[in-house]
């Protein structure tokens, strides 16, 4: 439940706490005060919409907060860790920011999160029924929703089967489709990727092959220039005539004349040793001179042939499947693995067909399930609110849930729900979506709550004005049965009616106070002689009026005797 709700800034509230607790809140005030602002409040604590306009004039930013102690924690306690924040032993705390500019910010167990976090902690925790939930109420999916909620456990449960069985078959039959349609694509793709995979499994390229040709190339074309330098520079270190003019000849001169006086100067001597290593460098540059002039005795115009045939076929490799050879090769990879996928077509839609085949006759035989079950069910709500709305003071009214079975399966199955409303006897059955009136509406919403809170409680209920269009006796009887709500789950109400108010066990007032061209509110709670006078405004405007007081004395005792 919720223990207290803090709201600044938001409407014309400047700042406010509700103090809340179990049982029934009636939430009072005079138009204008600020009572639908609490109701505004509890919608963006749960993750409704929020909207810059609510923002209270002067101010940048509205905060709601609520704190809620509660009876069960676990079945929030994954929502909330996920997103990081904390139940602290029974109590959770959320929160909600809406700025001027429209930004809004969240915040669950203390810690920031997504609004959609707080739109799921809402489901489960809070019902807002509001005049908006009424008109929703013609709608046939409210109606439906209303009857698979009274439905219970066991219901819940094959529908959760069938709505998993019925996913499944839908995107498997969407699969198939898709397949079946591009068939004639996937097998032209099939045929090029075959083609593809062969051309270039027999080209068989390497990675980097094409910059090695593209230098080798290179080489090749310039081999006579190569080779004339490479001579030139053999013959200028060692010289095949023995003139004494190569270099190796004039170094080991020089060595053999300084080796003579190297014992007379040290200096002759370290300088003579330089020769000797500079010798031996020269000797292997020369080996290596003529290694490398042999090698290009040996090339010659048919290798380059052979290399630039090589080059062309790689390059038209690349302007197929490139931009680079890596590209190219790397489709070999891609390429098999879907190809393999499109010569697959033929047992995938053999596949397919047998399961989407299986799972239509599951879905069949599982919204023939739900359909039976929903029969059972509106039997059932059928009589029961019947009987609830004899109490709220339409005694010869007779609600029937009429169930139509269809043939297009949806994903809550295949049925049509329609509440129907016998106003009186002898009259026709007609849809509420086109003959009740918004009191009638009203007291078929409350007594399908009263109903439906028997198999499918929620911890909190909210109802803005739920009495609208009603009075008298009517009203009383709807406060009687707000009050046997809260016998199960906290009820907090939004009221004008004092036949309504009279049964909470907890009543809030909210205050306008005018202050220059500012209005502010702020809430009160009323006890003794302070709600009688409320009561009393909400009979007949006049706080002080010894009769209307009366009536509220009245009021408050007989709500006492329920």
């Amino acid at each position: 439940m919720i223990e207290e709700i803090r709201i600044r800034d938001l409407g014309v509230i400047s700042e406010a706490v509700l103090p809340l607790g179990p049982g029934f809140t009636a939430i009072t005030g005079e138009t204008g005060a600020g009572k639908t602002m609490v109701v505004t409040a509890l919608g963006l604590l749960r993750g409704e919409r929020s909207d810059s306009s609510a923002v209270r004039n002067g101010s940048d930013t509205a905060w709601v907060e609520g704190r809620w102690i509660l009876t069960n924690p676990e079945a929030i306690t994954e929502t909330v860790n996920d997103a990081g924040g904390l139940i602290e032993g029974d109590e959770l705390l959320l929160g909600r920011s809406v700025s001027v500019e429209g930004r809004s910010r969240a915040v669950v167990g203390g810690r920031s999160t997504p609004v959609a976090v707080l739109g799921e902690l809402g489901e489960l925790l809070v019902a807002v029924h509001g005049q908006s939930d009424q008109v929703r109420l013609r709608s046939a999916s409210a109606q439906r929703e209303a009857l698979d909620r009274f439905a219970g456990a066991q219901f819940a449960e094959v529908l959760g089967e069938y709505a998993h069985a019925f996913r499944r078959w839908k995107n498997n039959a969407a699969e198939l489709a898709e397949i079946t349609a591009q068939r004639d694509a996937r097998t032209r793709e099939a045929e090029e990727l075959r083609l593809s995979i062969s051309e270039i499994e027999a080209a068989a390229p390497q990675s980097g092959e094409d910059e090695q040709l593209t230098a080798l190339a290179e080489r090749l074309t310039h081999t006579e220039d190569l080779r004339v330098a490479t001579a030139l520079a053999r013959e200028a270190l060692s010289s095949e005539e023995g003139d004494g003019g190569d270099a190796l000849a004039r170094v080991d001169a020089a060595k053999r004349q300084l080796e003579k006086m190297a014992d007379v100067d040290p200096v002759l001597s370290g300088i003579a040793e330089t020769l000797t290593q500079l010798s031996f460098q020269l000797h292997d540059v020369t080996g290596q001179l003529s290694s490398h002039l042999a090698n290009l005795e040996g090339e010659g115009e048919r290798d380059l042939d052979v290399i630039q045939n090589r080059r062309a076929e790689l390059n038209t490799l690349i302007r197929k499947y490139g931009p680079t050879l890596d590209d190219v090769i790397s489709l070999l990879d891609s390429g098999s693995r879907r190809l393999l996928e499109l010569d697959g077509d033929t047992d995938r839609i053999t596949e397919l067909a047998e399961e989407v085949a299986a799972d239509h006759e599951l879905v069949v035989r599982g919204a023939d399930a739900l359909h039976d079950l929903r029969e059972a069910a509106a039997v059932r709500l059928s009589a029961a609110v019947t009987e609830e709305l004899s109490a709220l003071a339409m005694p010869d009214a007779q609600l029937f849930v009429k169930v139509t079975k269809n043939d297009e399966l949806a994903l809550h199955g295949c049925d049509t729900v329609e509440l129907l409303l016998r106003p009186h006897p002898g009259s026709d059955p007609r849809p509420i979506s086109k003959s009740a009136s918004g009191g009638e509406l009203s007291r078929i919403m409350l007594a399908l709550e009263v109903v439906i809170a028997g198999q499918d409680s929620v911890p909190t209920y909210v109802f803005d004005e739920v009495d609208s269009g009603v009075g008298g006796a009517s009203a009383i009887e709807i406060g009687r049965r707000l009050a046997r709500l809260a016998e199960k789950s906290q009820v907090i109400v939004v009221t004008h009616l004092a036949q309504v108010a009279a049964f909470a066990n907890n009543h809030l007032r909210v205050i306008k106070d005018t202050s220059g061209e500012v209005t502010e509110s702020s809430v009160q709670t009323l006890r003794g002689a302070d709600r009688e006078a409320e009561m009393a405004r909400l009979l007949s405007g006049l706080p002080d009026s010894e009769n209307a007081l009366a009536h509220a004395r009245e009021l408050i005792q007989l709500a006492a005797q329920r």
